[in-house]
């Protein structure tokens, strides 16, 4: 099963629909394909779409997909590659009116640098992608989010290094801190 995600843009993205549909019509896709579209309105007897799915039911289609096609969303990029699934990220562009600028671009282009997921640039070699992405194996992805978590719960906890009535606004900021370098690692590094 091939899982389409459009993300949450209020803008089009009919774009990567009318790829993936043309893909279907010329037999390079055999496998069901699911759309979850967000804003994108698009009609297809080649594909099951739909909106926004529930939490739950979108996770299961992810554990189940082979393939994750999507958008430049950093949240669902990462979501795919901590499930170690294979993705073709394509990004929303402004010249075609899919967004206020090219940011996806670059948050594809670093992922893909890094060997997590691959890149479609050209929307007409969708099939070579596909191809491409049968023996592609993306980069294991490891978090140290726990790791650091428990560094830091240990410095307040055992080594009183802080009022208790500080701590847990302590915690808070040193966690957005770790969540802001953690991503501007996995983009830039």
């Amino acid at each position: 099963m091939i899982l389409v995600v459009l993300g949450t843009q209020d803008k089009q993205f009919t774009r990567l629909l009318e790829t993936v549909d043309d893909c279907i019509n010329k037999g390079v896709i055999k496998d069901k394909v699911v759309v979850q579209a967000g804003q994108t309105k698009y009609e297809s007897k080649n594909m099951e779409i739909f909106d926004l799915l529930p939490a739950p039911e979108f996770e299961k289609l992810m554990d189940d997909a082979d393939i994750i096609i999507t958008h430049g969303g950093a949240g669902t990029i990462l979501s795919a590659i901590k499930k170690g699934k294979k993705v073709i990220a394509a990004a929303r562009l402004a010249k075609y009116k899919e967004h206020h600028n090219d940011h996806q671009k670059q948050i594809i282009g670093e992922f893909a640098s890094k060997g997590y997921i691959l890149e479609l640039r050209d929307f007409n070699k969708l099939d070579v992608m596909l191809k491409k992405a049968k023996s592609f194996q993306p980069k294991k992805f490891e978090s140290n989010t726990d790791n650091m978590i428990a560094l830091i719960e240990n410095y307040i906890k055992e080594d009183n290094h802080t009022a208790w009535y500080h701590k847990y606004q302590l915690i808070f900021w040193l966690l957005i801190i770790l969540i802001i370098v953690g991503v501007i690692y996995l983009l830039f590094f």
